[in-house]
């Protein structure tokens, strides 16, 4: 998968999939009746955590700068021409 498509991937599961999921989870834990306060930190913690380990590959090395291979990194030198007068020398 190309870094571009990773970066669009990440924003949309960022956008769309992170307030989804954050909405089910909290409706999910409301189903129950209410645990005490330690519990239910951590199963908002371990739910943070949660969403984030299948997207690994997907969000590694995004807020960097591309690969040269894709546009990044370091821009090719420009090439000089040498003046029409010092050719014929």
């Amino acid at each position: 998968m190309t870094y571009r498509n990773r970066k669009r991937l990440a924003l949309l599961i960022l956008v769309v999939g992170l307030p989804i999921y954050g909405f089910l989870a909290v409706t999910i834990v409301t189903l129950f009746d209410r645990p005490p306060v330690a519990v239910e930190l951590a199963i908002y913690v371990t739910l943070g955590i949660a969403w984030a380990l299948p997207f690994r590959s997907i969000f590694r090395g995004i807020g960097q700068e591309p690969p040269p291979e894709e546009g990044g990194g370091q821009v090719a030198p420009a090439t000089t021409q040498t003046p029409p007068e010092a050719q014929s020398k």
